[in-house]
């Protein structure tokens, strides 16, 4: 059985799409739509949490809108119990490393460089 292949992303970060160009030529990297406002289901304190999350991880997308929901979630929780359980802790952890937002995986993102070559924008405007 073949390899997987490697995302565009993770090629560049770790140097294989310089080392191998011909293996990623012609791909490009996938655009997805912001994170956005957070949901009206959220209180008060879970929105300003979700917004702070937001600016300090500026490269989530909207497919993160849930792990982040729980993120925004888990915070409140923790700020408003500084004995939350374990479990709850281990999750909060798990939850900003997906997103990035630890100091080991804010190394694997990638932000675009330059977020006006949109192929979309044309059939939008």
């Amino acid at each position: 059985m073949p390899r997987r292949r490697k995302p565009l992303a993770v090629a560049s970060v770790t140097g294989a799409d310089v080392k191998n160009p011909q293996r990623y030529s012609g791909r490009s990297n996938l655009k997805v739509a912001p994170l956005g406002e957070p949901p009206k289901r959220l209180s008060d304190a879970e929105r300003d949490a979700w917004l702070e999350l937001a600016d300090e991880m500026p490269w989530l997308a909207h497919s993160d809108r849930k792990i982040v929901e729980v993120a925004a979630k888990l915070t409140v929780r923790l700020a408003a119990d500084t004995d939350m359980g374990v479990n709850a802790l281990a999750q909060l952890r798990m939850c900003l490393s997906s997103m990035g937002g630890t100091p080991a995986d804010r190394s694997k993102v990638v932000l675009p460089d330059d977020e006006d070559d949109d192929p979309l924008a044309e059939f939008l405007n």
